[in-house]
This record gives C-alpha cells, structure tokens and sequence, in this order.
C-alpha cells in the first residue's frame, strides 16, 4: 500500500502554521506498515487541490488529505473532490440532523454556513467522527481512493485510527524501533553503520536535532521482530556507548535513572545555558530526588561569590576557560552538598568573548574523588543573532547532560574514543 498526504490551508503553505498533521500521520502510517511516498501542501484553491489530488493517484494507491472541510467558505476541499469525482454536493438528511442536534446542545442556533459540513459529494462514504461536528469522506476516484479528513488535530488522528488505519494497515510485516544517540555527527554514525546500512530487508533513517541524531531502524519480513532485535545489537555493538537510549528514552530520564540507581544527587552551575540544564534535570517526575539544585551564574563576578572561581583565574583568562568550567563544577558541588557537578560555560555569541569564537564550549564535571573537563569541539555557527545564540545553547545542554551520564557509566569523554576502542577491539 502506497500513499501519498496532502495537506490543504493558506496558513499551513504560507508557514502561519506548523504543519504538525503531515508529521503525525507520516508517523502513524509507517507504524502500520504503509508507504508514505510524498507528502504535499496546497492553499486554499479548488483547481490546485484537485490537480494535486490527480497527479497524487496517479502514482499511489490511496490519497490522504487534511483540512479543507469546516463551515467556511474557503474550506474546498469537499467541492474539489466532487469536482474531481465529476458529481454534485449533496446534503446529508442524517449529518444535517447531527449537526442541528449537537448544536442545540450546546444552547446555540446553527448558521446556514455551519450546515456546509453537511454537503459532500454525491456517493462518496462518511467517516464517523467522534470527536468533532465534520466527518470524514471516503471518495472513489479512477485512480484510486481519497480519504479526506478535518484539519483540526484530534478530529483528524480519531478518524484516521479508528476508521481508516483499519482499512488501511497490512500485516505487520515491518518492525521497527528508534534508538538515541548524542555528541556524535550524523556523517559519522552513517559511515559506522555502512554495513547495516547493506543488509537486506533493513532500512535506516537518520533524525538529526541539536547534538542528538535518532537512528530509526526499521526491518521487513515475517519475521521482522527477530531480525530487528538482530540489527539492534549490531547496531549497539558498532556505535558503543553513544547510543544513550531507546524511543522516548531522553537524556534527562536517562541521567535521572542513573543518578537513582546510585542515590546520588546532581547540582548545576551555568553560564552561557542560563538555567536550561537545570530546566532538563527538573523535567522528570520525581527529580527532586536526584537534583540538587542549580546556580545560573551568568556574570562573571558571580562566579567567583557564588562558585568560588579563583579571581585570579578569571583575571587572567576571562570567564571561557576549560579551569573554569571544572572550578565551577565543583564549586557548584559542594557548594549544595551534591554528589556531582556539571558546569557549562562559553561564547553562544553574536559575539566573541575573552578572545574565544562563537561556538566555544567548556564542560567540567566533579564526582566523587574525580574531575572531567571536555573542551567540545567549536560548535556550528547555523546562522547570526539569536537563531545562533538558540542552537549553540541547546547543543551545550546535550553535550553536558551526556558527559553527566558517561561520568556516571565511567565512559570516555569522548565518544569517537569509543569508536577507536571498538575499531581496535574488531582488529585484536
């Protein structure tokens, strides 16, 4: 089963909108094991919704459309597929009465323009929806068949999961899992896993965020399941302890259940991230337990009152020095009587500081009788002015959290060390 998406509003094509349908049903259906070969967003034009449609199924087996299908009369997507399918709108009796009648319940009088939601092309099928006013539609054209749903979010994923998933969904016949990894280019992991990359019936695809690339592995067959938990431990065998997580395994629950296991307690200090670490090492339900606490010491003064920086450091290298960021972290450590201390700090721009470039980024860690200070390499520069600012200091959150977990893993620091150690191993 091959499917293609369109999506349909001025707001989504002209980015008013994030176009958060199209990304929630390419997931779902590849859940399901059905195709998704192109996803398309139109406005709000009959013609172009049409054409779109024709040259949609005229390469794949079945059309998924979104929005276009509420009481205004920009909503065409209804008048287009009728146009398409060469048959009049017609209204409903029985989806005109539940209109009339959910409107009254709500103590309202309906408006003629709100009754449009009755007409739909005449012959085509009714999708229930259970959780709004604008069912879904069901239309047959010469190339194939159009599903067409509400634009709004839940109206949408409860029609699609309850009526059109059941018609569409195969046997599960494709088995997959995403697997995380932070501080490693996706250029790298690609050239890592080449091999997996070749074996048949496995296919690989690469999510990147700041920091962070998620490898989803997806494996085919009647015997799927086995073969991906084979692919998986290669996988994990080839990329060593970058992989962090599965799923929705986040660095933050990560480190959180890490922490937990050793009940121990983290303390943050931070410059440049400005309370963002604290913020990721806070998220978890019931990470009062493992975080101490955290002090955004964003002038330099005030890491040497609060964090007990050496003035004589900071006089003579300024406040972006890889002695700093480990004065900080222990600092912040006993300071609030933590277990540990991470500490970032660095230049996230627009501007250089203390001679150091944008993108510079010193991460120190204090544990128990032990200190670990990472020099990350320069981080990209994306763009200029705050857009710049952004990534850099949410890369930084990345690289400190992870260099949190490998500290408490007693992993290297670096994770391409990883990768000579595993090279050597294979070679000995």
């Amino acid at each position: 089963m091959r499917v293609e998406l369109l999506t349909v509003g001025d707001e989504l094509l002209l980015g008013d909108t994030i176009n958060g349908n199209a990304a929630w049903l390419g997931r779902r259906l590849a859940d399901h094991g059905v195709e998704v070969t192109r996803s398309v967003v139109v406005g709000d034009e009959t013609g172009v919704i049409i054409e779109a449609v024709t040259a949609a199924l005229a390469r794949a087996d079945a059309v998924i459309t979104t929005g276009g299908l509420g009481p205004t009369y920009d909503d065409l997507t209804r008048d287009a597929l009728a146009e398409a399918a060469g048959v009049p709108l017609v209204r409903d009796p029985e989806l005109e009465t539940r209109l009339r009648e959910r409107v009254a319940a709500a103590g309202r009088e309906i408006r003629d323009m709100a009754l449009r939601m009755a007409d739909v092309p005449e012959g085509a099928g009714l999708l229930r929806n259970s959780a709004g006013s604008a069912p879904g539609l069901r239309v047959e054209l010469p190339g194939g068949v159009v599903y067409a749903l509400p634009g709004v979010p839940f109206e949408m994923r409860t029609i699609m999961d309850e009526v059109v998933l059941p018609e569409l969904a195969g046997p599960p016949e494709v088995a997959r899992r995403t697997l995380r990894t932070a501080g490693v280019w996706e250029s790298v992991l690609a050239t890592r896993l080449a091999e997996v990359e070749a074996m048949d019936g496995v296919r690989l695809a690469y999510l990147p965020q700041p920091a962070e690339v998620r490898v989803r592995v997806s494996a085919t067959g009647t015997d799927a399941w086995d073969r991906l938990a084979d692919v998986e431990k290669r996988i994990r065998e080839l990329l060593g302890a970058a992989v962090y997580g599965v799923e929705d395994e986040t660095l933050d629950r990560v480190v959180h259940r890490l922490l937990t296991q050793r009940t121990a307690t983290v303390a943050a200090a931070e410059s440049l991230t400005g309370g963002l670490i604290g913020a990721e090492l806070s998220a978890m339900p019931g990470s009062s337990s493992t975080f101490a606490g955290g002090v955004v010491a964003y002038a330099t003064d005030l890491k040497r009152r609060l964090l007990d920086v050496p003035g004589d450091l900071l006089a003579e290298h300024g406040a972006v020095h890889p002695d700093v960021a480990a004065a900080m972290a222990a600092g912040v450590r006993d300071r609030l009587g933590a277990t540990y201390g991470v500490a970032v700090t660095g230049v996230a721009g627009p501007e250089p500081q203390d001679g150091r470039p944008v993108g510079t980024v010193y991460i120190g860690v204090a544990g128990p009788g032990n200190m670990r200070i990472v020099t990350c390499p320069k981080l990209p520069v994306p763009g200029a002015g705050r857009e710049t600012r952004d990534v850099i200091r949410r890369m930084t959150v990345v690289h400190a959290l992870d260099q949190l977990r490998r500290a408490l893993l007693g992993l290297p620091a670096d994770a391409a060390a990883e990768f000579v150690r595993l090279d050597r191993e294979e070679v000995g």
